[in-house]
């Protein structure tokens, strides 16, 4: 390969994506290329919002961290008092991995999906711990357990093959 361009036949030095999972504003139709702007806004406005939502989830934490610890018996937390915690800790880090989605395919117009994949990951774990099994079924663990399985092979095969 003695040239850039056999690189980028080659696909090195280039980035690869599915075709189909792009917002490029350089469409060759004009009613396209307005849509996809549109489109672009919208992602925008969802990037503001999420931001919004992550500060708030951060007062919400330190909130129910306060309240937890200033009722009786004081500066002692019930495990479910740390469950409730550590899933309002996820749920943040949920959003903030989703404002990074947000971010990447603003720079990028391409949908990140290792990244989307890894965020559902995220996100089932964090129901996982914060699961009452007191209060579930069976078929609602198997469920999950499912869904679990199947977004980490999923995952796994999208970074085996990159």
């Amino acid at each position: 390969m003695d040239s850039d361009n056999d690189l980028e036949s080659a696909g090195i030095g280039k980035p690869q994506h599915e075709p189909g999972h792009d917002l490029h504003l350089g469409h060759e139709d004009p009613t396209i290329r307005f849509l996809h702007r549109i489109i672009r806004v919208a992602v925008k406005t969802l990037a503001i919002l999420m931001v919004v939502v992550i500060v708030w989830g951060i007062g919400d934490v330190v909130f129910v961290l306060y309240q937890r610890l200033t009722e009786p018996p004081f500066l002692l937390l019930q495990i479910n008092d740390i469950l409730a915690t550590f899933g309002a800790f996820l749920a943040v880090l949920i959003a903030i991995e989703i404002f990074i989605n947000i971010s990447m395919y603003l720079s990028t117009n391409v949908i990140p999906v290792r990244l989307v994949i890894a965020t559902a990951l995220m996100a089932i774990a964090r129901k996982v711990i914060i699961f009452d099994y007191e209060s579930i079924t069976p078929p609602f663990v198997y469920g999950t357990a499912a869904v679990v399985l199947a977004l980490g092979v999923t995952y796994w095969l999208i970074t085996k093959n990159s």
